[in-house]
């Protein structure tokens, strides 16, 4: 399979610079900025003090003192400004790049030969199957990708990939100041750090995580039937037990209590169409015998 890329419009960049910069984001976010390097970077989400999600990132390492944030567009300058509001006197600056940069997805066989392109390039630090990430300037990425022989598809086609893989992207598929990192996937795919400082929202995920309070996820389903829109309700032999999120083709994300998931033959219904779950397997699920927290 050849290797393939999807420009991907609705993600943009922030940049934090300065000497300061890994201390600054360290008691912010969710994962430890400390593990960034050249080439290697980390995902992590910066939540309300309650511990609920306001916003997703990858954090790459750019040179120069420089950190760039991978992260939505829609929602970027709020975050950026939200940033600027914590430096106080920290040595750090923060600048709304969505102007000037943008962002590819690379995937499929020989994925990794994108790194070194572009501004930042970066391997997915969720999962190895979602490929690479390229920030490149705007207007250039296509043909910076096209130029090392990569094929451009459009973004179903990266969604065609991530959704079966289980993976959310942003405000897609977390209910913004209501999702927590847990629900999602975060510490499976790496998005969370349990060893690191404090960090904002840091007690309530914490205490979600030790006491086992989680009775819902966030599972990849198969739509059996029209796909019906994100927010429609999943129901159980009448009872709401969820709801979907993004998707595309007969592929999408739910959110969906972890008892009706796992229901035995059970059918469930979003809209006209059967869902049928599936376990990624990468997902950590309690054990339902066991007792809870």
């Amino acid at each position: 399979m050849s290797s393939h890329f999807s420009l991907l419009p609705h993600r943009s960049v922030i940049s934090v610079a300065g000497a300061d910069r890994v201390e600054f984001l360290q008691g912010l976010i969710s994962n430890d900025t400390r593990k960034v390097a050249p080439g290697c970077a980390i995902w992590a989400a910066l939540l309300t003090p309650q511990g609920r999600f306001l916003n997703d990132m990858f954090v790459v390492d750019a040179g120069r003192e420089t950190f760039f944030l991978e992260t939505e567009r829609e929602r970027a300058p709020a975050l950026a400004k939200k940033l600027k509001m914590y430096t106080l006197r920290s040595k750090v600056t923060v600048e709304d790049l969505g102007a000037s940069l943008e962002v590819a997805a690379v995937f499929g066989d020989g994925a990794s030969k994108a790194l070194g392109m572009g501004t930042a390039s970066f391997i997915d630090p969720r999962l190895e199957a979602l490929g690479a990430r390229v920030i490149a300037p705007t207007g250039q990425a296509a043909a910076l990708l096209e130029a090392r022989g990569f094929d451009q598809a459009p973004l179903s086609a990266y969604d065609a990939l991530r959704l079966p893989l289980g993976v959310p992207d942003g405000s897609r598929d977390l209910h913004v100041e209501k999702a927590l990192l847990l629900e999602n996937g975060f510490d499976e795919l790496n998005g969370v750090d349990w060893k690191k400082g404090c960090y904002m929202g840091q007690e309530l995920t914490a205490r979600t995580k030790y006491r086992a309070l989680i009775k819902k996820r966030l599972f990849p389903v198969r739509v059996e039937g029209a796909l019906p829109e994100p927010g429609t309700p999943v129901h159980l032999d009448g009872e709401e037990v969820g709801e979907l999120r993004s998707g595309t083709g007969d592929r999408a994300l739910a959110m969906l209590r972890l008892d009706a998931a796992r229901g035995n033959g059970s059918v469930l219904t979003a809209g006209d169409a059967r869902i049928v779950p599936e376990t990624p397997p990468w997902m950590r699920l309690p054990d339902p015998a066991a007792p809870s927290g």
